[in-house]
C-alpha cells in the first residue's frame, strides 16, 4: 500500500494525466504554530512555578500600593500598611472626601486611556478575550498599567475588587514569560490560566479555589498537561502569599455557625438556603444588567475624563451619605470591613442590610461602567453577604422561631451571589470554603449555588464575565465539552458509501448516477494500489460533462490523501490530516488471512464534523 507515500509522477505519468491543480490549503492566521514545537511538560511546570512567584510577588506589590494609595487620599498620610477587614476611620477631609474617588478616577483614565486601554473595567473579560480569540496573547505593558490604574482605583474609593486586577496581572505575566519562550499557542494559554488562579490564590489565600476557577473559567481544555502547571502556580502563590499575608483565613467566623443537625427537620432549612439562592440569582441578573446599563448609559457622556468624573462623583457622594448617616463609608473600596462586620452579627436590620446591597450594586455598576479599573468578585461578596444576612432577618420576622442565623445565611449569601454572577459554581464553593474554613456551610452552600446559578441563567443566560465579551461579538463556550469524538475509532466516522474504481475509468461512467447523494466519494486506483481520491459533486459533473466527456477519473483524482486502518483513532487520523494537508483519508481494512487490503470507507472533513456535531449534542451547552 503506498497511497501515502506520495510519489512524485514519472514524465510518462505526467504526459498521460490532465494536470490537476492542488487543493490549496485554507490561509491560516498563525502559520508559525505548524513550525513551533512543544516545550517539554517539565519545562513548562518550571515556567509555571515561575508565574507562581512571580505573581504571588505581584499580589503583595499590589496589595501594598492599595494600601499607600488608600492611606494617602482618605486619611492624609504614607503609609503601606492596610487592613481591608476594617472600617476606615473618618477623612480628615470632613465633605470634601466625595471628591476622593473623583481625583483617583482622573489619574485612572490618564493611566488607562494613554497606556493599555484594555486594563479599564474588571479584567476577567479580556484575559477570557486573549485566551480564546488572541492565541493567550496579552501586552507585557498591561500588567504595570493595571497595577498601577487599579490601586488607584481601589485606594481612592472606588467600589471594586482587588482580584480582577490581580487575575489580569497575573495572566499577563504569564503571557509574557509565554511569548519570551517559543512554545505553542496552547501552552502559552496554559500559562495565561495559571497567572489567574495564581493571582486568585495569592489575594484569598484560597488554593484549590484558584485552581478551580482557572478550570471553570480560563482553561478551554484540561489533562494533565494543563492542570498539572496549573496547579504548580497556584501553590506557589498561595505560599508566597502567605509568607507575607500569613495563613489566616480571608474571613473570621463564630465557631461551628452553619452546622445543621441531622435530623428531618433541617430540611426546612435547607429549603430556606434554596430560596435564598433563588433570589441571590436574581441579585446577580440585576448586577450584570445594572453593569452593562451604566456603561451604555455613561457612553452618552462626552469625554472619557468626564465620564469617569461623573461616575466618581456618585460614587463618592453615595459614600459620604452612608457615612453621615450610617456611620461608615460601607461601599468604598473592596468593602471586606462590612462583609466581616456582617459575618460577625454586627450589623443588624434587614431594610438597612438591602440598603447596602443596592448601594453596593449601584456604586459598582458605576465605577465600572463610568471606568474605573477593578474587579466584580468582592462587590459579589459584599452584595452576597448583605442580602443573605437581610433574608435571615425577614425570615425571622416572618416565622419567629425558624431555624435562621444571620451569619450563616450572609455565608451562603457569598457563595451564592458570586456562583451565580460569574458561572463559577464549583470555584464559588470551595472558596467560601477556604475563606471561612467552615466546612459545616459546604452543603447548605451547594444547594444555594446551585439555585442562584439556575435563575440567573433564567434571567441572565450570560455571565457578568461573558456578557461583555458577547456585546463585543465575541462568545464564549458556556460549557467544556470532553472530545468524545476523537476516541472512536475510523470505522465509526468514516463515510462507507464509496466508489472504488479503476483510474482509467472515463468520468461520463459515474455521469449516470447524478441522481444520487450530492456528494460522492471516489477512491481511484491504479494496478490494484490506491492512487488518489475524488470527491464528486454536481458543480463538477456538470463541469466535466460540458468540457470533456473522455476525462478520466486518474486525471481527476486528488494525491493529497492518506490512508488509515479502520482502528486507527480519530485523534491520530485528524492530526494526519492536518499534518500532511491532505483532503481525505482512505480507511482499508485486511482480508481474513493474507492478502491485500480493502476499502472499507473515506474520511473527509465533513464526517469529522458530523462526529463533532453528534458528541456534543449528548451534553448540549
Amino acid at each position: 500500500m503506498t497511497g501515502d507515500s506520495h510519489r512524485p509522477d514519472t514524465a510518462a505519468d505526467q504526459t498521460r494525466h490532465v494536470k490537476v491543480a492542488p487543493l490549496q490549503p485554507r490561509a491560516v492566521a498563525h502559520p508559525e504554530d505548524d513550525s513551533v514545537v512543544p516545550i517539554a511538560l517539565y519545562w513548562l511546570c518550571f515556567l509555571a512555578f515561575v508565574v507562581g512567584i512571580v505573581t504571588g510577588l505581584g499580589a503583595v506589590v499590589f496589595r501594598g500600593l492599595i494600601g499607600f494609595v488608600h492611606n494617602a487620599f482618605f486619611l492624609g498620610h504614607f503609609s503601606f500598611v492596610y487592613d481591608a477587614s476594617h472600617f476606615t476611620p473618618a477623612a480628615p477631609w470632613g465633605v470634601w472626601v466625595i471628591l476622593v474617588p473623583v481625583v483617583g478616577g482622573l489619574a485612572v483614565t490618564w493611566i488607562v486611556s494613554t497606556f493599555a486601554p484594555e486594563a479599564r473595567g474588571h479584567g476577567v473579560p479580556e484575559v477570557m478575550d486573549a485566551i480564546y480569540y488572541k492565541r493567550g496573547v496579552i501586552r507585557p505593558v498591561v500588567a504595570v498599567v493595571k497595577s498601577i490604574a487599579s490601586a488607584l482605583a481601589i485606594g481612592s474609593g472606588a467600589a471594586v475588587g482587588r482580584e480582577g486586577p490581580i487575575i489580569q496581572i497575573g495572566s499577563a505575566l504569564g503571557s509574557t514569560l509565554g511569548q519570551v519562550v517559543r512554545m505553542t499557542a496552547g501552552q502559552r494559554i496554559t500559562l495565561v490560566a495559571a497567572g489567574a488562579g495564581a493571582g486568585i490564590a495569592a489575594t484569598f489565600n484560597t488554593p484549590i479555589g484558584g485552581v478551580l476557577f482557572a478550570t471553570e473559567l480560563m482553561m478551554p481544555e484540561i489533562s494533565v498537561n494543563t492542570f498539572l502547571p496549573v496547579a504548580i502556580a497556584t501553590g506557589t502563590a498561595t505560599f508566597i502569599g502567605r509568607l507575607f499575608f500569613g495563613a489566616a483565613p480571608a474571613f473570621f467566623v463564630p465557631a461551628q455557625l452553619g452546622a445543621i443537625p441531622n435530623q428531618p427537620g433541617s430540611a426546612f432549612t435547607l429549603i430556606l438556603y434554596a430560596l435564598l439562592g433563588v433570589v441571590a440569582g436574581a441579585a446577580a441578573a440585576l448586577l450584570i444588567q445594572a453593569l452593562h446599563w451604566a456603561e451604555d448609559a455613561f457612553d452618552r457622556i462626552p469625554g472619557r475624563y468626564l465620564r469617569h468624573a461623573v461616575g466618581m462623583l456618585i460614587v463618592g457622594l453615595t459614600m459620604y451619605l452612608l457615612f453621615r448617616y450610617a456611620g461608615h463609608y460601607y461601599v468604598e473600596g473592596v468593602g471586606y470591613s462590612t462583609i466581616q462586620a456582617t459575618l460577625y452579627g454586627q450589623l443588624q436590620g434587614g431594610a438597612f442590610l438591602l440598603m447596602l446591597a443596592l448601594c453596593k450594586t449601584l456604586a459598582t455598576s458605576v465605577s465600572l461602567g463610568s471606568g474605573s479599573s477593578g474587579g466584580v468578585f468582592s462587590p459579589s461578596l459584599f452584595i452576597g453577604a448583605t442580602l443573605g444576612a437581610a433574608f435571615s432577618s425577614l425570615v425571622a420576622m416572618t416565622l419567629p422561631g425558624a431555624p435562621v442565623s444571620a451569619p450563616a445565611f450572609a455565608m451562603v449569601g457569598m457563595g451564592a451571589m458570586v456562583g451565580g454572577g460569574t458561572g463559577a459554581a464549583m470555584t464559588a464553593v470551595a472558596m467560601i470554603f477556604e475563606m471561612t474554613r467552615d466546612y459545616d456551610i459546604v452543603l447548605p452552600m451547594i444547594i444555594a449555588v446551585a439555585f442562584s446559578l439556575g435563575a440567573r441563567r433564567l434571567l441572565s443566560p450570560e455571565s457578568i464575565y461573558t456578557l461583555k465579551l458577547v456585546r463585543r461579538g465575541h462568545q464564549i463556550p458556556n460549557a467544556l465539552h470532553a472530545n468524545m469524538f476523537l476516541v472512536q475509532s475510523a470505522a465509526q466516522v468514516m463515510e462507507t458509501d464509496v466508489f472504488v474504481l479503476d483510474a482509467q475509468v472515463p468520468f461520463r461512467d459515474l455521469l449516470p448516477h447524478s441522481e444520487e447523494p450530492a456528494f460522492r466519494h471516489v477512491v481511484v486506483t491504479k494496478q490494484h494500489e490506491i492512487y488518489g481520491v475524488l470527491r464528486i459533486n454536481t458543480g463538477l459533473r456538470r463541469a466535466v460533462s460540458q468540457s470533456d466527456s473522455e476525462i478520466t477519473l486518474g486525471a481527476l483524482a486528488q494525491r493529497n490523501f492518506i490512508v488509515v486502518q479502520e482502528n486507527d483513532v480519530a485523534f491520530g487520523v485528524i492530526t494526519r490530516l492536518r499534518k500532511q494537508r491532505a483532503v481525505m483519508a482512505v480507511v482499508v481494512g485486511r482480508h481474513e488471512g493474507r492478502g491485500p487490503a480493502r476499502v472499507l470507507g473515506v474520511i473527509a472533513k465533513e464526517h469529522i464534523a458530523d462526529a463533532v456535531a453528534s458528541s456534543i449534542t449528548i451534553f448540549p451547552g
